[in-house]
């Protein structure tokens, strides 16, 4: 959720943190700070607010250095203003940037202050720095001291350590929390994910759980939680920064909504190259672990777990398999029958989603074998932790509101349905060509979708000032209303609602008048008729309908229903389809309301802690 970047080099740093800080803003966040040593002086900078005002305020002290700290933060610990802003300092001379949550900060803090520390903060990371100062003042050793107080601190963490006493050293460690070391040419960085480093280098270090760092400006040691060294591979990320850049659109989810032809021709390329269902695919060792697997539970949150219940109806109809969706943070909770035959699937946009990792090793201690991961990071924790992978190629995604990730991960679902049910016999041949030819012609069959931008602006002008909306739709679409109603909440703040059409009668019926916009999703399947019933129930209580409907469903615009007919019908695959026009209609009610589109208020894109 927060941010962290760091450096250390024989230039002024400030800018290379700044521009890792905007690269950044896409996780979340309400303040923003960085601190940096020049001169033998520790500088503190910090605002409330965005990064722009950050600058503008650095631009006016004209403050430089060549090894700095720098974060934003998404307020858990005390209100967003500026003194819980981070970086956090003890005595003048030292600081920390942390991302996570410190659990025992209370009794931390009440030790803390016998010891004769003044807390500033509210936050639950000042008891950081002044344990590490308190170990510091003894031992003359940051890197020392770093590793005695993380060894006091219960919970998460990725933290960033700095002193004005060693002006070309920069300490970090990470627990529960990620955390990389960017490797350029006698400069280093650390960061939270790869976007804030990509102007500077593509060559990461990710570090494991437990690990520390020691980080100069030739070379840095990397030291696991036994204090051991440790050796851990630099790799050269695929991700560009153009990749992370606006271009000309107006929002990131603007453009975002539009990569989702490219984005879906890349993920599926590869299948379509091998011109069949390939298990290996999905890791060398899919083979065998499919043929010894006999259900799947997948685990995922928010816009991924939609993902999942799109994915149940495919597994269980496609290769009739039983399929279990779970949410990442109930699942790792409750008491579950485990089964060690069953393949443990886990989705996340950027694999760094704390309550999905956590669920992942929860279901290992329970007994299961065979975990999948599909992920969009190729070097993320979540991929790391799975013995199998599937990545999706969607490339950066920057606006909070998930799009592009999201019809990527219901490609590879699709991939493995139609994957599972050829080993289990239930996809001949000519079945097997007709699904990849189906997938061939998806990414064209999106392009024509985005060409409905006018009709579903105009939907969004009567939408944009209600205050709540009511989505419906039937058997695979149902997943999809949910993404719809997330959506619109998410960056448009109008409360929407998404509901099974059949159980209209069992209660929202009672919402449904003329001031509550009634969204559905109509593809011509075996459903269509009892939707025309439910749809017909909303315009007898003087509901407005916006109906999604295919060119064959036979649905008719009228006053009161509003209706956007998709060129084609795309059978399975429907759901990516109709979930485009929803994505649109949920943008452009936020342009129509003036909200923050790419960063809507209280949320965060990579949520990192429970």
């Amino acid at each position: 959720m927060c941010g962290i970047i760091g450096a250390v080099a024989q230039r002024n740093v400030v800018p290379i943190l700044l521009e890792g800080l905007k690269r950044l803003e896409y996780r979340g966040y309400d303040s923003a700070g960085l601190a940096v040593v020049a001169d033998g002086r520790l500088t503190r900078v910090r605002k409330p607010g965005r990064v722009a005002e950050l600058e503008a305020e650095i631009k006016t002290r004209q403050t430089q250095g060549r090894l700095g700290i720098a974060h934003t933060r998404w307020a858990t610990h005390g209100a967003p203003n500026e003194r819980n802003a981070h970086p956090h300092v003890s005595e003048d001379s030292l600081a920390v940037v942390h991302n996570g949550i410190i659990e025992n900060h209370d009794e931390l803090r009440r030790r803390l202050s016998g010891l004769g520390y003044a807390f500033t903060s509210e936050t639950d990371t000042e008891v950081i720095v002044h344990l590490i100062h308190h170990y510091y003042q003894r031992e003359k050793d940051l890197l020392g001291a770093t590793r005695k107080a993380i060894g006091e601190l219960k919970g998460a963490y990725a933290i960033g350590v700095i002193s004005a006493d060693v002006p070309h050293k920069l300490i970090c460690a990470r627990e529960g929390s990620p955390l990389l070391i960017g490797v350029g040419i006698e400069e280093h960085f650390i960061a939270s994910d790869i976007s804030a480093l990509l102007p500077v280098t593509q060559k990461v270090v990710y570090l494991e759980e437990g690990d520390v760092a020691e980080i100069g400006l030739f070379d840095f040691k990397v030291f696991d939680r036994h204090g051991n060294p440790a050796v851990r591979p630099v790799h050269t990320s695929e991700l560009s920064a153009e990749r992370s850049e606006l271009g000309g659109y107006r929002h990131f989810m603007q453009k975002e909504i539009f990569e989702q032809p490219r984005a879906l021709a890349e993920t599926l390329e590869a299948a379509l190259n091998y011109g069949r269902l390939e298990p290996k695919l999905f890791g060398e060792a899919a083979p065998s672990v499919f043929q010894e697997i006999d259900s799947v539970t997948i685990i995922a949150c928010g816009t991924s777990f939609h993902a999942a219940l799109v994915a149940r109806y495919w597994l269980e109809s496609i290769a009739g398999m039983p399929c279990n969706a779970e949410v990442a943070s109930e699942y790792r909770y409750r008491d579950s029958v485990p089964n060690p035959r069953a393949l443990i699937v886990t989705i996340s946009q950027s694999g760094e989603t704390a309550d999905t990792l956590a669920a992942l090793k929860h279901a290992k201690t329970l007994g299961h074998l065979h975990s999948l991961s599909i992920c969009n990071v190729p070097e993320s924790a979540l991929v790391r932790e799975s013995s199998l992978r599937f990545l999706t190629r969607a490339g950066p995604e920057i606006g909070v509101a998930s799009t592009k990730a999201f019809t990527t991960q219901l490609a590879a679902l699709f991939l493995l349905a139609l994957t599972l049910g050829k080993l289990r016999g239930r996809i001949d041949e000519m079945g097997e060509r007709a699904h990849l030819e189906a997938l061939r012609h998806l990414p064209a069959m999106v392009n024509q979708i985005l060409l409905l931008e006018p009709q579903i602006e105009l939907w969004a002008e009567r939408m944009a000032f209600k205050q709540h909306a009511l989505f419906l739709g039937r058997g695979l679409h149902y997943p999809i209303a949910m993404e719809g109603a997330l959506k619109l909440k998410e960056i448009s703040y109008i409360h929407a609602e998404a509901y099974p059409a059949g159980e209209l009668k069992h209660g929202p019926l009672a919402l449904v008048d003329a001031d509550m916009p009634v969204v559905a999703i109509a593809p011509n399947d075996a459903l269509l008729e009892k939707l025309k019933s439910n749809l017909q129930e909303v315009r007898a209580r003087g509901g407005e309908l916006y109906v999604l409907a295919d060119q064959d469903s036979q649905i008719q615009a009228q006053e009161d229903a509003h209706l956007i007919t998709l060129p084609e019908h795309a059978g399975l695959l429907s759901p990516i389809l109709h979930t485009v026009p929803l994505q649109m209609l949920a943008y452009h009610a936020a342009l129509q309301k003036g909200t923050d589109v790419d960063k809507p208020r209280n949320l965060a894109k990579s949520v990192t802690v429970e």
